[in-house]
């Protein structure tokens, strides 16, 4: 990381992305599920991508592996309280973690509500734990389909006052934002809930687009590919509308396969509130640090625009000016 006094923050990152290894193996064991006949380093071998993927889903099916030992609530609880742990020992001073109830409870069909219930239950053990501040944002996964995506953000209400956002995510190319204007309607009117949509990542600016008039983006997941449309980048620099990069992740998905040029070197240019995150940090097997390490030596950015990735990860935070200013101050 660099030198500087600000704090480190993480706001894209998947609480279910991020399943531990040695976790992984101790509830395989527990409940008796294949996996627990692998060891260890068998283990890391097929959970931890190697180079990269051949496209988005199969960067995807990767996070198989962490939900499928979810057997019960206390597993989803044991895994949002460990995502807090790793950002605290990752130097993290904030961290945004978002989760797919759907997802998570899918393989041992486990009642939404209570995995939502659990995942809370989990970070606020870790806040209390540690000295990381640590916000939920609901995901609806896109790949399920509009039905599944109602059932997900109707569990995901009956907590809202526990999460500050909601997101959309998974297969962006079959499933464009246009199916899902109806949930997040529906989201805008019973909460507060700020949005971040996953888009320009498997599709074109177009999706970009979407996200922001459609489903009314604060934020932009990846976005790599609104670096195609010169007045897309003028729209997302004069609304301040932030790009949550994720160098590792673009280039292991396939997303964008040359580093040394990654965009987000020329959204810093263009003014727009890019800043740096681990995605899904359990399967590409990284840190914060390795992100702007990265930055530094493959994309070339300066000091100065290390610094302003983490000025503008604060700004763009879904936090309120008070509790901004808490974080950087150093105040827990």
């Amino acid at each position: 990381m660099t030198g500087s006094t600000l704090p480190f923050i993480d706001i894209h990152r998947h609480l279910d992305g991020n399943v531990r290894v040695s976790t992984i193996f101790s509830l395989a064991r527990e409940h008796n599920l294949a996996l627990g006949e692998y060891d260890i380093a068998e283990l890391e071998k097929l959970v931890y991508i190697q180079d990269r993927t051949s496209d988005l889903l199969a960067f995807l099916q990767k996070l198989d592996y962490g939900v499928s030992v979810l057997t019960n609530t206390e597993a989803c609880e044991r895994i949002a309280f460990e995502n807090v742990e790793d950002a605290f020992n990752e130097g993290l001073a904030y961290v945004e973690l978002r989760f797919s109830p759907y997802y998570m409870a899918q393989t041992h069909q486990l009642p939404l509500e209570e995995v939502v219930a659990a995942v809370i239950r989990g970070v606020k053990r870790g806040e209390k734990a540690y000295p990381v501040k640590a916000n939920l944002i609901g995901i609806l996964s896109r790949t399920f389909g509009q039905t599944a995506c109602m059932q997900e953000l109707t569990s995901l209400l009956a907590h809202h006052k526990d999460i500050v956002g909601l997101d959309l995510a998974g297969d962006e190319f079959n499933y464009p934002a246009g199916m899902f204007v109806d949930h997040f309607d529906l989201a805008r009117e019973k909460t507060q809930w700020r949005i971040t949509i996953h888009a320009g990542e498997a599709q074109g600016p177009q999706s970009v687009w979407d996200a922001i008039t459609l489903l009314h983006a604060n934020r932009i997941g990846h976005g790599v590919r609104a670096i195609e449309d010169p007045k897309l980048m003028s729209y997302l620099a004069d609304n301040a509308i932030g790009i949550e990069s994720c160098i590792t992740s673009n280039y292991q998905t396939g997303t964008w396969t040359d580093i040394n040029s990654h965009p987000v070197k020329r959204f810093l240019q263009a003014g727009i509130k890019a800043c740096l995150n681990t995605d899904d940090p359990g399967v590409s097997n990284i840190s914060l640090s390795d992100e702007f390490l990265i930055a530094k030596n493959s994309v070339g950015l300066s000091e100065d625009m290390q610094l302003q990735l983490q000025r503008n990860a604060i700004d763009c935070a879904f936090l309120s000016e008070g509790e901004k200013q808490v974080l950087l101050s150093g105040a827990k």
